[in-house]
């Protein structure tokens, strides 16, 4: 994110200017950079729309001169994409639905600086993920439409077939076999464009591409124009992609008469005309090759990318027509370095890609920096200017573990920008088999952390509001579990699989068991009503000793059972059925409640309901996925809920992130909700905790 993007330009909807500067003070204090300005009028509001356009409207719901419908309709009128926040004291249910009825994104309580800091941040960082999705699109149909004008324009004949039958072609290939349009091809076999003599063999290599085996390069055979005449052709094969689909991108050259000239043809195709290296399309050719190799077991290849440091200032320097020149030069400069089974390209504009063949590990790097060391002491003449050119080198060493162009590509070229990025001049290498040792030894250090954890009360306790659209009595929290880190709180992805592979889930189940409930105790202690989803791992399950152990806990506390809600997936459930049926039954006994969490993701979930005693339906995340614009996911969790009730359980949905799938989630029967659109997790503050 550049500087300049991550400046908020922030609208005020306030009454006094005092209440805006005390808000802009708090999103400073937290480090968020704002522009700000203020609105106390629909003229002020319409002329900050229309002018500075805010990237965020933080939006006052006690504010008497402006209300929320007032603003989300002025920043509709518009057209632009603005992320509309409501700010509140102490938000009621009532207040918080008709706020996001009205077109808030979000609400921030106004007591809690620290949780306006994180919706504001975090509506800003989705705008701007927006906003990048809209360019990309808009770049993708650019790029296609002039693909699509390259294609056209092309000499070459060039067809894109998608399961043997043509879905483009170009005029080129058109002309060739005698057709005006293409719709006289479309959809027609490439079987048709091939003499009866090679037809039967022509038909085995098809079922060996529909089977995902990799097409010849070349292959000669007569091909059959439309008039039912013949000629000697070459096809070239190449995997591509048409309109998302895969396809074969196949192209047809007529045999001629001279080998020599063809050869010399076929070298000319491949090779750069302004460095006389090989060109983008040969070295991908080459790598594909290469990758095969790794996938054999190989492991001496290495693809290196180069590039010139502040090549727009050694342009400025030598003018641009003679860059050409240079790139000559250093092309020259870099071949003598090389050894001839090694394939030299021009991958880009100014970018160089060497595929070292035959070399181990330390061999490629140091011809990575023999290479570094000759250009740093070459002294280049281009026209009348003398000038020295630093190179930066990324690589990446290619086995059996990384086998795959895309990510060899990708890789290189990452290690490339950090070269870069650290001031060029310099070589950087990506090793798959440091990367595997690498996590070895952070596995090692993730479980030192979660036995120190273990031992030394080093985990926290959050929650989450689950908030009831019908009025049900107390408050209700999910519970969530972090580590204690350097540097803040580390959240379950990081720690969880780690301890899950060690078996240490169901001392950690026990710890999260016992710490909410000293929670609980002091919140009730307070008067305040107050049930505890508790999530508890398939390995908890076939302790024997936990029922027992948790009833004693609620006795030694004297705590209601009814205040713990125990949560399984409904995957893990099935997987173990016996075990959950046992525990569920033995939970009932201490009145404790179960949810099913990920409800609805089986093939027929209510039938799961037969077997385990669930109080509470969580409805799978991905109903919620863009909600208001499914209307088959609508119809389903109607569907579970009218089934859910007719039952007697209660149903949840977890993951609501807009203010649109509230009304929704309402009308369907839900009975609670849960998101951080609502609400993100908090720490459980308790005294005498450890």
């Amino acid at each position: 994110m550049s500087k300049q993007d991550s400046v908020i330009r922030l609208l005020l909807i306030e009454d006094s200017v005092e209440d805006a500067e005390q808000q802009i003070s708090v999103l400073r204090n937290g480090g968020i950079a704002v522009r700000p300005g203020r609105a106390g009028n629909e003229a002020e509001l319409e002329d900050q729309i229309v002018q500075n356009t805010p990237d965020v409207i933080l939006v006052n719901l006690a504010a008497k001169s402006l209300r929320l419908e007032q603003v989300a309709d002025a920043a509709n009128r518009g057209g632009k994409d603005i992320a509309i926040v409501g700010s509140a004291l102490a938000p009621s249910e009532d207040t918080i639905v008709n706020a996001f009825r009205s077109g808030a994104r979000a609400i921030a309580l106004r007591t809690r600086p620290d949780h306006t800091q994180m919706i504001v941040r975090r509506e800003f960082e989705s705008l701007l993920m927006r906003r990048n999705v809209r360019k990309l699109e808009a770049a993708l149909r650019e790029t296609e439409r002039r693909c699509d004008s390259l294609l056209d324009s092309s000499r070459d004949p060039i067809a894109y077939v998608h399961e043997g039958m043509h879905v483009r072609a170009n005029k080129a290939y058109l002309e060739m076999f005698g057709f005006d349009e293409f719709e006289d091809i479309e959809s027609m076999s490439i079987l048709d464009m091939i003499a009866p003599d090679d037809a039967d063999d022509f038909k085995a290599l098809l079922k060996k591409l529909s089977k995902g085996e990799k097409p010849p390069q070349k292959l000669n055979l007569k091909a059959q124009r439309s008039n039912g005449s013949t000629f000697d052709a070459v096809m070239e094969f190449a995997e591509a992609t048409y309109e998302g689909e895969p396809c074969q991108q196949i192209i047809f050259r007529q045999q001629t008469s001279n080998p020599e000239l063809e050869k010399e043809l076929d070298a000319l195709r491949s090779k750069d005309l302004v460095t006389d290296l090989f060109n983008r399309q040969h070295l991908l050719v080459e790598l594909d090759r290469t990758v095969a190799a790794a996938a054999a077991g190989a492991n001496d290849r290495c693809l290196l990318l180069l590039e010139p440091d502040n090549f727009k200032k050694v342009l400025d320097t030598i003018g641009i027509g003679n860059a050409d020149l240079l790139l000559g030069d250093l092309a020259n400069l870099m071949r003598r370095h090389l050894a001839e089974a090694d394939v030299a390209a021009r991958f880009a504009d100014h970018t160089f890609a060497v595929l070292l063949i035959g070399r181990d590990q330390e061999n490629s790097k140091k011809v990575a920096e023999v290479l570094l060391k000759a250009f740093n002491e070459r002294i280049f003449e281009v026209g009348k200017q003398s000038i020295n050119v630093t190179m930066s080198v990324g690589g990446c060493l290619i086995g059996e573990k990384n086998a795959n162009a895309q990510a060899i590509l990708g890789q290189a070229n990452t290690t490339l920008r950090a070269a870069q990025t650290e001031g060029g001049n310099r070589v950087n290498v990506f090793d798959p088999a440091a990367q595997d040792k690498a996590a070895e030894e952070k596995q090692r250090h993730w479980l030192k952390l979660v036995q120190d954890a273990l031992a030394n009360n080093g985990f926290v306790l959050f929650n989450q509001p689950i908030i009831s659209l019908h009025g049900a009595d107390g408050d209700f929290f999910e519970i969530l579990l972090r580590m204690q880190g350097p540097k803040g709180e580390i959240t379950p992805n990081f720690f969880l699989p780690i301890a899950e592979q060690h078996g240490l889930m169901p001392q950690i189940d026990r710890w999260v068991i016992a710490h909410a409930i000293k929670a609980l105790v002091e919140r009730e202690k307070s008067g305040i009503k107050t049930t505890y989803f508790i999530k508890l791992t398939p390995q908890s399950l076939e302790d024997q000793t936990l029922l027992p152990w948790i009833a004693q806990q609620l006795k030694n506390a004297r705590l209601r059972g009814d205040a713990l809600v125990f949560e399984m997936p409904e995957s893990k459930v099935v997987t173990s059925l016996k075990p959950a049926r046992t525990f569920v039954a033995g939970l009932k006994q201490i009145h404790c409640g179960f949810a099913l969490e990920q409800f609805g993701s089986g093939l027929n979930s209510m039938q799961l309901l037969k077997h385990i005693d669930a109080d509470y339906l969580k409805l799978d995340r991905s109903f919620m996925a863009d909600l208001p614009k499914h209307k088959e996911n609508q119809e389903k969790l109607k569907e579970l809920c009218d089934q859910a009730h007719h039952s007697g359980k209660l149903t949840v949905a977890e993951f609501v992130e807009d203010a649109a799938s509230m009304s929704i989630l309402f009308s369907c029967g839900v009975n609670f909700v849960q998101g951080n659109f609502l609400q993100e997790p908090e720490k459980v503050m308790v005294h005498d905790l450890h």
